[in-house]
């Protein structure tokens, strides 16, 4: 039962990946503490790793179909390496019950930021939201410059929360870079696989630890879930892909603070 029960937590967070290029990565912590019973931050070590192994995955596919961008990625993956570690130092100066909070708080700030950015898809004032257009990378200033100094605060936040980082990635992406939506997802899959490498060993140099053989089952659901994710999100427009992901982690910060406040 306990490793059905991480089969389907990691296919679920598998499903949101594949779906949204990010959103499974914000609520594994959730399901690793309340679900399984983790302790935070051995939870946000195995979050990420099994979210990095899930991406990496979902990556590979994404790439035969030619929608990851390697210099962007690239780019945005190699800061974000080096802030991870930052990250873990940090979260191992917070307790588990404030670092839950503040986690609860960064998804409800990332779920009314993606919901403004759907409403203004859905009005056409941000059409840059859909597709490249004017927004190249070669036609914003300093854009290699603005995407490493957000790859190095997405990777702060990936070792502190275990998130992966994909809420910020697609969006610098898709405003700095330039890729259309689709593409910018790929990529996020890139960068998530390569900054969870840097934290995961931040996380274990710290003495975190890894259940393995929970993890296994974790990660073998959420390379299956990434599957389903996938596919149903090219039948889905950018707004509606946009506004499940916002009601889905408003809906687990809501759960995540009754419990602990």
């Amino acid at each position: 039962m306990w490793y059905l029960l991480a089969s389907l937590a990691g296919g679920a967070v598998g499903f949101m990946l594949g779906l949204t290029g990010g959103g499974g990565s914000l609520v594994a912590v959730p399901l690793l503490v309340y679900g399984l019973g983790l302790v935070p931050q051995d939870a946000v070590a195995f979050s990420l790793l099994a979210v990095g192994t899930t991406a990496a995955v979902g990556m590979l596919g994404r790439s035969r179909a030619g929608e990851v961008c390697w210099k962007s990625g690239l780019t945005f993956a190699l800061a974000g390496m080096w802030g991870a570690p930052g990250g873990v130092w940090l979260a191992h100066l917070l307790s588990a019950k404030v670092l839950l909070v503040v986690y609860a708080g960064l998804m409800v700030a990332v779920a009314a930021r993606i919901g403004l950015r759907a409403a203004h898809e859905v009005t056409g004032a941000d059409p840059s939201l859909l597709a490249g257009g004017a927004n190249t990378l070669a036609s914003q200033p300093w854009p290699v410059a603005r995407l490493a100094l957000l790859g190095l605060g997405t990777g702060v936040l990936s070792g502190l929360f275990g998130v992966g980082g994909g809420v910020i990635i697609v969006p610098a992406l898709v405003l700095v870079a330039g890729l259309p939506i689709r593409q910018a997802i790929g990529t996020s899959l890139l960068v998530i696989a390569l900054v969870s490498l840097s934290g995961v060993t931040a996380h274990l140099i710290a003495g975190d630890s890894l259940h393995w053989r929970l993890l296994a089952w974790f990660t073998l659901g959420g390379v299956l879930g990434m599957q389903g994710g996938t596919q149903l999100g090219r039948y889905l427009s950018g707004p509606t892909l946009q506004k499940t992901f916002a009601v889905l982690i408003l809906t687990v910060a809501g759960f995540m603070l009754l419990r602990e406040l």
